[in-house]
């Protein structure tokens, strides 16, 4: 999925409920059945896109301690 400028800017972006609010986060944005990330401190930076499945696999794995340290 690649998207110009101002897609990104259309962007429903949020960062977890959690989040201290200093910067050091992700944001997520769901855009046509896909999950994008990009880092919260450089938002011009590089997106990264993954499926939903993919994304929910991913939270689950990291909930239930499945992620390597």
């Amino acid at each position: 999925m690649i998207l110009n400028s101002l897609e990104v800017c259309d962007l429903q972006w949020r960062t977890a409920r959690r989040s201290a609010g200093n910067g050091a986060c992700v944001e997520l944005a769901p855009a046509a059945g896909r999950i994008l990330i990009r880092d919260s401190k450089d938002q011009d930076g590089p997106i990264l896109s993954c499926s939903a499945d993919t994304f929910r696999s991913f939270l689950e794995a990291a909930k239930n301690g499945g992620l390597p340290s």
